[in-house]
């Protein structure tokens, strides 16, 4: 993401900047990167954001369920602050805090995003906060429709979680955890991994234990991009049951187009049986007219087990899948900022209720989410 601000201080003997002419968000953050820090040590602030809000007219229609309206909505804009300080022989210290904000209606929530503090070193990255998982953020880059309505947790991953913890959210395989430590591998010849563990904070609370535990590997060479990636849920529907979930994806990268497949098994344990579920996403971008044409295809077959509960929006038993279409154009009007337009359907099966995962309509079973949608985005 392109940089609005970077500083560089050379605490001893630092130059002298013109406060005067800075606005007093970037005062605090010049002292962050200054202050109280050892006189041979060098430190990067920067700011960065996304502003990405859109015009779009919704509908539901089916299952005695038919109504329509206009509204303007806010696909997770963000803004925050990310610093390095260099501790010498490869090693540095890094921090970050991202908060949401809603520039269509001014709401906003800070650090509640992902906000992390760790190292950075020639071995890889550890840090602790709360950050996506190892599973989720290795497939981030196949939704050319993130985060926006139209993105593809409506299906893969069962909804999405944007910040949780162990029993806040104990469906979603698409999420942001609290508290949780990771580690992400610096790259051997194209090969690439990492670690999430969510610690079992509510252990004093919850007598069933619950915690996460989420592995990816990735392999890129030129054009190519191979993910395979596994995530562990122990104890989150009852008591010494464990929920999992298996993705694999391909992309590649061809001259003026680009390709991502993927495939997804979800497994639950809950205190009446076993369910599960299959997962397909496929997406195709093409580059037209000096911007981007993008069609999506996301499927959620039928669930499957002997488990009476619905899970999130998967459950066992004939017509509980569903199809999301989606396709749209994306043009930039510099390197910045674009317009983007697109249209987007679930066809939910007679016994599901799948609906948006950013942006929701609030779908019954058998009904089908759409909207149309008009946007702007912004990054800094």
């Amino acid at each position: 993401m392109p940089r609005l601000l970077s500083l560089r201080c050379a605490l001893k003997g630092a130059a002298r900047i013109p406060f005067a002419s800075l606005p007093s968000l970037t005062l605090i953050c010049i002292s962050l990167a200054c202050a109280s820090a050892p006189a041979s040590a060098q430190s990067s602030v920067t700011l960065y954001g996304r502003l990405n809000t859109a015009v779009e007219y919704s509908w539901v229609s089916g299952a005695s369920a038919d109504r329509s309206w206009a509204r303007m909505t806010n696909n997770r804009s963000v803004f925050g602050l990310r610093g390095t300080e260099w501790l010498g022989n490869g090693w540095s210290t890094i921090f970050q805090i991202e908060s949401g904000i809603s520039p269509n209606n001014g709401e906003g929530q800070i650090a509640s995003r992902n906000n992390r503090l760790g190292f950075e070193s020639p071995y890889g990255t550890f840090f602790l906060g709360q950050w996506h998982t190892a599973y989720t953020e290795a497939t981030t880059g196949f939704d050319p429709y993130y985060p926006t309505t139209a993105g593809y947790m409506a299906l893969i991953g069962n909804g999405s979680a944007a910040q949780t913890d162990n029993v806040q959210n104990t469906s979603s395989f698409d999420r942001r955890q609290k508290n949780s430590l990771h580690y992400r591998s610096p790259d051997w010849n194209g090969f690439s991994g990492g670690f999430s563990w969510g610690t079992p904070e509510e252990r004093a609370s919850t007598p069933r234990d619950p915690q996460l535990f989420s592995w990816s590997g990735v392999y890129t060479s030129g054009g190519l991009n191979l993910v395979l990636a596994y995530e562990l849920h122990r104890n989150y529907q009852a008591s010494n049951t464990h929920d999992d979930a298996i993705k694999t994806g391909v992309s590649y990268q061809f001259p003026t187009t680009r390709v991502n497949l993927l495939f997804e098994q979800l497994r639950y344990q809950t205190a009446t049986g076993s369910l599960a579920r299959k997962g397909y996403y496929l997406s195709v971008m093409q580059q037209l007219g000096g911007g981007t044409l993008t069609g999506a295809v996301g499927v959620a077959a039928n669930g499957t087990g002997s488990a009476d509960e619905t899970v999130g929006f998967v459950k066992s038993g004939s017509g509980t899948g569903a199809v999301q279409y989606t396709i749209g154009y994306d043009y930039p009007l510099s390197k910045r900022t674009s317009l983007f337009g697109y249209y987007s359907r679930i066809r939910n099966r007679a016994n599901a209720a799948y609906d948006f995962a950013i942006n929701d309509l609030s779908v019954p079973a058998g009904a089908s989410p759409q909207t149309i949608a008009l946007g702007l985005k912004v990054y800094f």
